[in-house]
């Protein structure tokens, strides 16, 4: 099995478009065409993760943060940054990040912090915009099934928890077919009509070339013709942060105590209990701050996050109580994510979780 192959199967789960503009997913280093040895899972890349990857002779890490994230001018070894990809590149290690990406699917890090809370009805809790295109094609009506079919079968036509959705239409096209054509239907240098339908279907924007190749394999046409639209709509299942309801209402010290039992936890900065009780549960994994005020707005009685700054707890403001848990512990379940998906997809492959704790915070107690 190649790197590229697993790659590929990464970029399915959480397609590197949804990456957000700051971010740097992807293979860092290495080559895609090596062979692979194993991989091991783990939520940051460092030295000593890489070299527990050479010792256990897996030549790919899979992590969650990317260890280059700004450019690199030089590499000597001067911080940990250099040190790790110096190594990696020793050892013959490939590292993949699959960063915010993975943060914007809702089957992704915040799906897994919903499952230690046992989270219901789950949605995105600020859903991405201009992720969507609309694909209009003309096609005669004794094809358009398979048209439909075929753009089906590569992703196009999900709208939420509905798949295979489309719009046709009865119309009349027009054409006349030049020198060197080989027209389906009609003759050379004739104007032709022919009875078409208008097939609409909604593509997500990562997956445009492999739905336009479908539709154009399947198209009994010379020259196909359609319309790709970009569309303001969001996409449901993606986006930053993510909304959930726990499956029966707690008291808030209550959910503080699970919180802190299911994560692992040795304490959690919050603001002032509300003393209201707690059901409606905001989440978002890492650094959220930015989402304090969608929180608020979805009408979240808790916000579970990390670094939260001093004045950004001000921001609650007595609506909800905001929760920061830490960065790594917010994230932490992402190694187990990710082993257990390329676990499933790989199955008769070497996947290892990292023994490595990665977290450079440490408490006093």
């Amino acid at each position: 099995m190649l790197i590229h192959d697993i790659t590929t199967f990464l970029e399915q789960l959480a397609p590197p478009s949804l990456q957000e503009h700051y971010d740097n997913a992807g293979l860092l280093t290495g080559n895609p065409q090596w062979e692979c040895t194993g991989m091991i899972t783990t939520l940051d890349a460092t030295e000593e993760v890489v070299l527990e990857a050479a010792e256990k002779k897996c030549n790919l890490v899979v992590a969650h943060h990317p260890i280059i994230f700004g450019g690199l001018k030089k590499i000597t070894g001067k911080n940990y940054v250099e040190q790790t990809i110096i190594t990696a590149i020793k050892k013959d290690i490939a590292i993949y990040a699959i960063h915010t990406n993975l943060d914007n699917v809702i089957h992704g890090v915040n799906g897994r912090m919903a499952d230690q809370l046992g989270l219901i009805n789950r949605s995105i809790l600020s859903p991405k915009n201009e992720t969507l295109k609309k694909l209009n094609t003309f096609v005669p009506a004794a094809q358009a099934e398979q048209v439909r079919n075929a753009i089906f079968a590569v992703g196009a036509g999900h709208i939420g928890n509905y798949s295979e959705c489309s719009f046709s239409a009865p119309g009349e096209g027009t054409f006349k077919a030049g020198a060197g054509s080989n027209p389906f239907v009609g003759k050379q240098g004739e104007r032709h009509t022919e009875n078409e339908m208008k097939v609409e279907v909604v593509v997500p924007a990562w997956l445009e070339k492999k739905v336009i190749k479908a539709m154009i394999d399947a198209h009994p046409y010379e020259e196909v013709a359609y319309d790709l639209v970009k569309l303001d709509n969001h996409t449901q299942n993606t986006g930053s942060g993510l909304l959930g309801v726990l499956p029966e209402p707690m008291e808030e010290s209550a959910f503080l105590a699970l919180l802190k039992e299911r994560f692992n936890l040795t304490v959690i900065r919050h603001t002032p209990l509300t003393g209201r009780k707690v059901q409606k549960v905001a989440l978002c994994g890492g650094a959220g701050s930015f989402l304090t005020g969608a929180a608020i707005g979805s009408g979240a009685d808790f916000y579970i996050t990390g670094d939260i700054k001093y004045h950004e707890f001000f921001d609650a403001n007595g609506k909800l109580v905001i929760a920061d848990i830490g960065h790594f512990e917010s994230e932490q379940f992402t190694t187990d994510l990710l082993f257990d998906v390329l676990s499933e997809k790989f199955p008769t492959f070497a996947v290892l979780k990292t023994g490595i704790k990665t977290n450079p915070v440490h408490y006093f107690l």
